[in-house]
């Protein structure tokens, strides 16, 4: 299954944040900041790629829903995996 970039927009968005976050992280790591606040933006930088993760996955998911067909059980198959895979 392909994924159409337009319909990725705001899942692209999403990554460049975790991406400007996790850089966050690494500077204040090299910079000695204090542990709470390193966790606090790891933690954040890991919630935004679950979430980039569970929006790819649903758009997988509502394709099968909307293509079905013959390859929509092998396709409901990877996605599970997939998502099991996230969690």
């Amino acid at each position: 299954m392909q994924l159409e970039p337009t319909e990725m927009t705001a899942v692209i968005n999403r990554l460049r944040r975790a991406q400007g976050q996790i850089g966050g992280v690494l500077k204040m790591l090299e910079t000695g900041a204090d542990c709470a606040d390193v966790v606090t933006q790891l933690s954040a930088a890991s919630k935004a790629l679950d979430r980039a993760g569970f929006a790819i996955i649903a758009t997988g998911l509502e394709r099968c829903i909307v293509e079905g067909g013959e390859n929509a059980a092998i396709d409901r198959e990877r996605l599970q995996k997939l998502f099991l895979s996230l969690a």
